[in-house]
């Protein structure tokens, strides 16, 4: 039996695929769980119809998304902490805390965007990846001061 994919599938494709799969396997599982539909001419045009919709969405996403990385790349984000000796802070800087300093300059992201491999804990200047879209990464640069 033809079916085309709706969700992703481990071992047998991605969302759009049109696979061949076996007759038991289809009426009993794929179908019944959602996860493909037949696949009838009606669905294949409805498929196609789906990837160009998805397709523009895509595109204007990431043409967004670059132009707000044109906004950030000058973006630098100071955030002021209380450190002790060897300028190593009390606590530390998340993700969550940069985001709400972004914030309150005016862009308005949600703090999964900001690729921190690991909290700040220290005084100094770092260099953030923003993911804004899946091709689209700038870099924001964090300055960590000692709080007065």
């Amino acid at each position: 039996m033809e079916v085309i994919l709706k969700k992703s599938v481990e071992g047998l494709g991605v969302p759009g695929d049109v696979l061949k799969v076996a007759d038991g396997y289809a009426r009993n599982y794929l179908l019944p769980m959602q996860l493909a539909v037949h696949a009838t001419e009606r669905n294949r045009r409805h498929l196609e119809h789906e990837k160009r919709v998805i397709d523009h969405q895509e595109a204007k996403d990431k043409e967004h998304a670059q132009e707000i990385a044109a906004q950030m790349a000058d973006v630098t984000c100071t955030l002021s902490r209380r450190a002790g000796e060897n300028d190593r802070l009390f606590g530390s800087v998340t993700s969550m805390d940069i985001a709400e300093v972004v914030r309150a300059q005016g862009f308005d992201l949600e703090r999964r965007v900001f690729e921190l491999v690991e909290p700040i804990r220290e005084l100094g200047v770092f260099m953030v990846p923003v993911r804004l879209h899946t091709d689209v990464v700038v870099e924001l640069r964090v300055v960590v001061e000692r709080e007065e």
